[in-house]
């Protein structure tokens, strides 16, 4: 690693700067690129084999959300911004969007046919590592300038160490939006620079509004990861109040988005409540290691030479970002910490969505220990040693292997080589094997412990085309059905359906649906199709996809309805009951004193807390239900067409008989009432009344926050949009607005207004001759024999 002085002369030298500085994030980014597919490719791992990638939320959520994407940029979706029409019977869609779909790289995978999302969906992970590799390449020598312009290779090294983090390919690429993140704290360290350097007034607060839009959560970390690194580089108020603004000014201009995810938030059903628990020493520092894997642990690996250069640091007296690394490795393990790492509230997946920010630091402490010159064999060695002590700690963790912990001496043992020709390639090929095995074991694991979605098929386009061929919208819905592929089957299939999944599951839908029998996993967010006669009449389902075929269903009521005078329906504990209620007729009958139901009836069971089987005659239907985290829905069982068959089924449950011909009777009295018109928007309904209604017009949609009906907020009737009207009304109209999107595009405003005065403030206090002052020099400085750039060297 020994690297000769430069024989440049002094007119040269920012032309090679300026050179090197564009060669690092090419290199950052195109070593990221080669670990990342290689890995994939030696575990067989989608798009390069068999195994599937799509595990967990990625395949259930996050892919079914970039498919609307999809079919909002290409103008096939049932709804728009605001208001989804095809998930669970109607619900808001720009909280959703700004929590997973507002990244500037989600539209790429418009690029593609929807029949390849998947791929598509690869290629931007994959494109977002490179871009934080990239990223971190780029604002490292600006943070703090090479004393060689030839260090170039260090910054590239170390921004797709950054970019190859275990935190990025065993935790985020299933996650994608969280790959902002990863791009997000390098670009906020750079607007700290220019905090400290007081340039770039206005530029600074877009990236922050940049990063912030991208994907709030993980640019939250960021933000906390970048002002501590800001206040320790430049630990003077005005600095630190300078950066404060900065930071507001661009959370303000992200608020149309940032608002209603919050509000979203408030408005969501709840999550578990779950207490901290720190994990163990010695799995911990098994995570320092290439190939390790746990659900539960901070993916702490990056390459090892990163630790050793920090740790070298102590060898040469240089305390200031071994102490930061410190610091920030105990935050991740106290609780109060912790908590304020993830906004106040401990995640229900892992703990440890913040490890990034660490690799962050240690990229920056390995870089000044790299700036000055490579440090000497005696800081190395010191590094060396220090950096191998937690791998003794890890012989006792079964989170170790084999090819973990050779990969890791062998990192040890290249950062020792001192010829530079011989060292770099070394270190490029140590820092992609490691990586690569780090994602290959972590394609392993996690399919092997996580659950698993295939990759779209000729059956699913098969199932699509039949989606399509079926749609009546807005007359009636129609319903992707039983089973789901995923939890967001309307999504990908098409359709109106009521199933639906995402971390902003509205509240009073999961409620209403729960009441209705509805069943459900994700602890309530993730809400299943309900095959039912009663419900597909109350929710306007006319077709619904039966074994891949699109059948249509029973009778239906129309979209919106009108309810005679009377109190709304208030649920008790039996659903058939609460149908009946909602519908405003009696379907249902109870059994026989001999538990058989009555021959042309429907039979249908209900036990949301049983894992089993219920059997009627030759047909069995299977029950999963484990309350909180699982909910069997109520199930048909088959029409009863043997006098006195009894029904086997668990001794914990509910029993009843529909009777098709009073749901008829019910359906036509209320479609006999029902606006003789309905206009269906993207964003809500006009409804024209018969000449003297008189009731409460019903919009078979939940009733969310956001709905106004007649310019006021509307009612809710079971839960669902309602407004009462009386015989002078000829028309409703309803329209659905985001909570919070008024505030955040005034706070926006405001924002925008403020940072046009804080840069016009800016201009104003430079100096008379508008010559930079020292601080500000770009100019390359020869000195006994080395170059020095100053310190606030910017693009």
């Amino acid at each position: 690693m020994k690297i000769p002085k430069p024989r440049v002369p002094g007119w040269a030298a920012g032309r090679t700067a300026a050179r090197a500085a564009g060669r690092a994030p090419l290199l950052a980014a195109l070593l990221t690129v080669l670990a990342m597919c290689a890995g994939d490719a030696v575990a067989s791992t989608f798009p390069f084999g068999p195994h599937r990638r799509s595990v967990n939320d990625l395949g259930n959520q996050f892919l079914p959300f970039h498919a609307r994407l999809w079919d909002l940029l290409h103008g096939r979706a049932d709804g728009g911004l605001l208001l989804n029409w095809q998930s669970g019977w109607g619900t808001s869609f720009l909280p959703d969007l700004g929590t997973y779909l507002t990244s500037p790289f989600a539209p790429l995978v418009a690029l593609a046919p929807r029949a390849d999302l998947a791929y598509a969906l690869y290629a931007v992970t994959v494109l977002k590592a490179a871009a934080a590799a990239a990223a971190m390449a780029f604002t490292l020598p600006r943070m703090r300038p090479a004393a060689d312009p030839r260090m170039w290779w260090g910054a590239g090294l170390l921004g797709a160490a950054y970019g190859l983090c275990g935190w990025a390919l065993l935790e985020a690429v299933y996650n994608p939006m969280w790959m902002d993140g990863l791009i997000a704290f390098p670009l906020l360290c750079l607007v700290g620079v220019w905090v400290r350097e007081g340039r770039r007034p206005l530029l600074g607060p877009l990236v922050v509004a940049l990063c912030w839009t991208a994907n709030f959560y993980t640019a939250y970390m960021a933000t906390l990861g970048a002002a501590l690194v800001l206040v320790v580089t430049a630990p003077r108020w005005r600095v630190v109040l300078r950066g404060a603004v900065t930071v507001l000014l661009g959370v303000g201009l992200a608020a149309p988005v940032l608002a209603p995810v919050f509000l979203g938030t408030r408005y969501a059903y709840p999550g578990v409540v779950r207490d901290f628990v720190p994990a163990d020493g010695a799995d911990l520092a098994a995570r320092l290691m290439p190939a390790t894997y746990g659900f539960s642990t901070p993916a702490l690996f990056v390459f090892t030479a990163v630790p050793v250069l920090a740790a070298s640091l102590l060898f040469r007296r240089m305390w200031r970002w071994p102490a930061v690394v410190a610091g920030v490795a105990l935050s991740l393990q106290w609780g109060p910490t912790h908590l304020v790492w993830h906004v106040f509230a401990t995640p229900n997946g892992s703990p440890y969505r913040q490890t990034f920010v660490l690799t962050g630091v240690l990229v920056l402490a390995a870089w000044a220990a790299l700036a000055d010159g490579p440090p000497d064999r005696r800081s190395l060695l010191g590094g060396v040693a220090v950096v191998g002590v937690p791998a003794l700690a890890a012989l006792g963790s079964d989170q170790v292997t084999p090819w973990g912990l050779g990969l890791f001496a062998a990192g040890l043992a290249v950062v020792l080589v001192r010829h530079r020709r011989l060292a770099l390639p070394l270190l490029a090929a140590a820092l992609v094997a490691q990586a690569s095995a780090t994602t290959a074991w972590g394609d392993k694991e996690r399919l092997a412990r996580l659950d698993d979605y295939p990759a779209w098929s000729a059956a699913d386009s098969r199932r699509a085309a039949a989606l399509a061929g079926a749609d009546g919208w807005p007359a009636y819905r129609t319903d992707s059905g039983r089973p789901q592929t995923t939890g967001n089957e309307p999504m990908m299939l098409g359709g109106q359906g009521g199933s639906y999944y995402s971390s902003l599951t509205p509240d009073v839908l999961t409620r209403t649906m729960a009441a209705l029998g509805v069943g459900w996993t994700s602890r309530g967010r993730n809400l299943q199709s309900l095959d039912n006669p009663v419900t597909d009449a109350l929710f306007a389902v006319g077709a619904r996809l039966r074994d891949g075929e699109a059948v249509r269903t029973g009778p239906a009521l129309p979209l919106v309805t009108v309810r005679p005078p009377g109190p709304a329906p208030v649920y008790g504990a039996s659903p058939f009951r609460n149908q009946e209620l909602l519908l405003g007729a009696r379907v249902y009958e109870p059994p026989a004193a001999d538990g058989a139901c009555r021959v042309g009836t429907e039979v249908f069971f209900w036990s949301p807390d049983v894992t089993g089987t219920a059997r009627l005659g030759d047909r069995t239907v299977r029950l999963r239900g484990q309350l909180l985290k699982w909910r069997a829905s109520l199930v048909s069982l088959g029409i009863q067409k043997v006098p006195g068959l009894r029904a086997e089924v668990p001794p914990k449950g509910e029993l009843a008989c529909l009777d098709h011909a009073r749901l008829r009777a019910a359906v036509s009295a209320l479609r006999a009432t029902a606006p003789t018109a309905v206009d269906v928007t993207d964003t809500g309904f006009r409804a024209t009344l018969r000449p003297g209604t008189a009731g409460t017009v019903v919009l078979s949609a939940p009733r969310i926050p956001g709905w106004r009906c007649d310019g006021r907020t509307a009612d809710s009737y079971g839960g669902l949009v309602a407004v009462p009207v009386t015989p002078d009304r000829r028309e409703v109209t309803c329209a659905f607005r985001p909570p919070g999107l008024r505030l955040g595009l005034a706070t926006a405003v405001a924002s925008l207004l403020a940072l046009t005065g804080w840069v016009l403030l800016a201009r104003r206090l430079r100096r008379p001759s508008g010559e930079p002052d020292d601080s500000n020099s770009r100019v390359a400085q020869v000195t006994s024999g080395r170059v020095t750039v100053p310190p606030a060297v910017s693009s």
